[in-house]
């Protein structure tokens, strides 16, 4: 995978946002490197200074990867509920970083302490799924949140329950991640 390209297709689909003469070149760019055509699944991370900027993904591979990776590029820029739009000066700043993900596992466990043994910080993303509501967190979220509980409770609160819904053993989901960074 060349993660180079990969990064300069983020940087394009979001500098389309700003010119009027960039443009993705997508029929080009498959013809000449056939893995993008294939169904694939992506987060873009933004940050400026090492602090969140926008994140946005896809948990499935429902469409082509160049296809993912530039809807969540510019959706990350640009439609990221928790920022206003990226301006083009902040751009000059940011630094992007590609999670491209594996295809997500059901955990099968039957308490909070067994589950606690499968999961692998720094390695498996989480998707935790509850009474209709869903969240997760990239791999790299471990780096801030070390600990199994901190983990756990924060990536309740992101999906909208108490970390008091834990006991009712929600739906886990866990995939790893190849991360690009710029």
């Amino acid at each position: 995978m060349n993660e180079a390209l990969l990064l300069e297709i983020a940087k394009t689909a979001i500098n389309s946002n700003f010119y009027d003469e960039v443009k993705v070149d997508k029929e080009k760019l498959l013809k000449e490197n056939p893995f993008l055509g294939e169904k694939q699944a992506c987060f873009v991370t933004l940050t400026i200074d090492h602090r969140l900027r926008g994140c946005i993904g896809s948990l499935e591979a429902k469409r082509s990867l160049i296809d993912d990776l530039v809807a969540n590029s510019i959706a990350a820029a640009f439609g990221d509920p928790r920022f206003l739009e990226l301006t083009q000066e902040e751009f000059e700043k940011t630094d992007i970083e590609i999670s491209i993900l594996t295809k997500p596992e059901l955990v099968e466990y039957d308490s909070f302490e067994d589950l606690e043994t499968k999961l692998i910080p720094n390695k498996h993303g989480v998707i935790l799924e509850l009474e209709g509501k869903k969240a997760t967190f990239l791999p790299q979220v471990w780096e801030q949140l070390p600990t199994f509980n901190d983990f756990m409770v924060h990536l309740c609160q992101k999906a909208g329950l108490s970390p008091h819904s834990l006991p009712a053993l929600p739906k886990i989901q866990t995939y790893e991640a190849l991360k690009i960074r710029s």
